[in-house]
C-alpha cells in the first residue's frame, strides 16, 4: 500500500505545483488506498478468514474485566476483613501470605488441627457472608 502511494506521488511529480497542500493530499491518498485495500475481496479472504488475528489477542483482560476482576477481589478482601479476628489472620496467612499450616503455626503458635478447624469455618463465614451481601460467585 506505502508503494502504492508513492507510485501515485511519482506519477503527479509534472503536476506537483497545481497540489495546495502536499502533505494533506499524501494523506488522502493513502487513506484511500487503504480504503480500497480493505474493500477487496482478496484481503476478506486471506485476513478476514485468516487464524492470523488468534496469534495477537490480548493476554491481558479487557477494561471492562479488569475492572470486574478488581471490584470482586476489593469485595472478598473487604468480607475478609470483616470476620472475627481467629478466622481473619489464619485466612489472611494461608491465602494472602501463602504460608503453610506449619508455618501458620510458628507464627501463631496454635495447634494445626485448630489451624484447620479456624481455615475451614472461615471459609465457611466467609461464604455466607458474601452470599448475604450478593455475591453470587460466578465470574465474567
Amino acid at each position: 500500500m506505502v508503494q502504492d502511494v508513492f507510485i501515485a506521488c511519482y506519477k503527479k511529480y509534472e503536476k506537483i505545483d497545481e497540489i495546495i497542500s502536499l502533505k494533506s493530499w499524501i494523506f488522502r491518498l493513502a487513506i484511500n488506498k487503504s480504503k480500497d485495500v480493505l474493500k477487496s475481496s482478496a484481503f476478506r479472504k486471506v485476513v478476514m478468514n485468516s487464524h492470523l488475528f488468534t496469534l495477537f489477542l490480548s493476554k491481558e483482560l479487557s477494561p471492562e474485566k479488569d475492572l470486574l476482576k478488581r471490584s470482586e477481589e476489593e469485595f472478598l478482601s473487604l468480607s475478609v476483613l470483616s470476620l472475627p479476628v481467629k478466622y481473619r489472620e489464619i485466612i489472611i496467612l494461608y491465602y494472602y501470605e501463602e504460608c503453610s499450616i506449619e508455618e501458620i503455626k510458628r507464627i501463631l503458635g496454635v495447634n494445626p488441627n485448630t489451624i484447620k478447624t479456624r481455615l475451614s469455618r472461615g471459609r465457611v463465614k466467609l461464604k455466607k457472608l458474601m452470599e448475604r451481601w450478593g455475591y453470587d460467585g460466578e465470574q465474567a
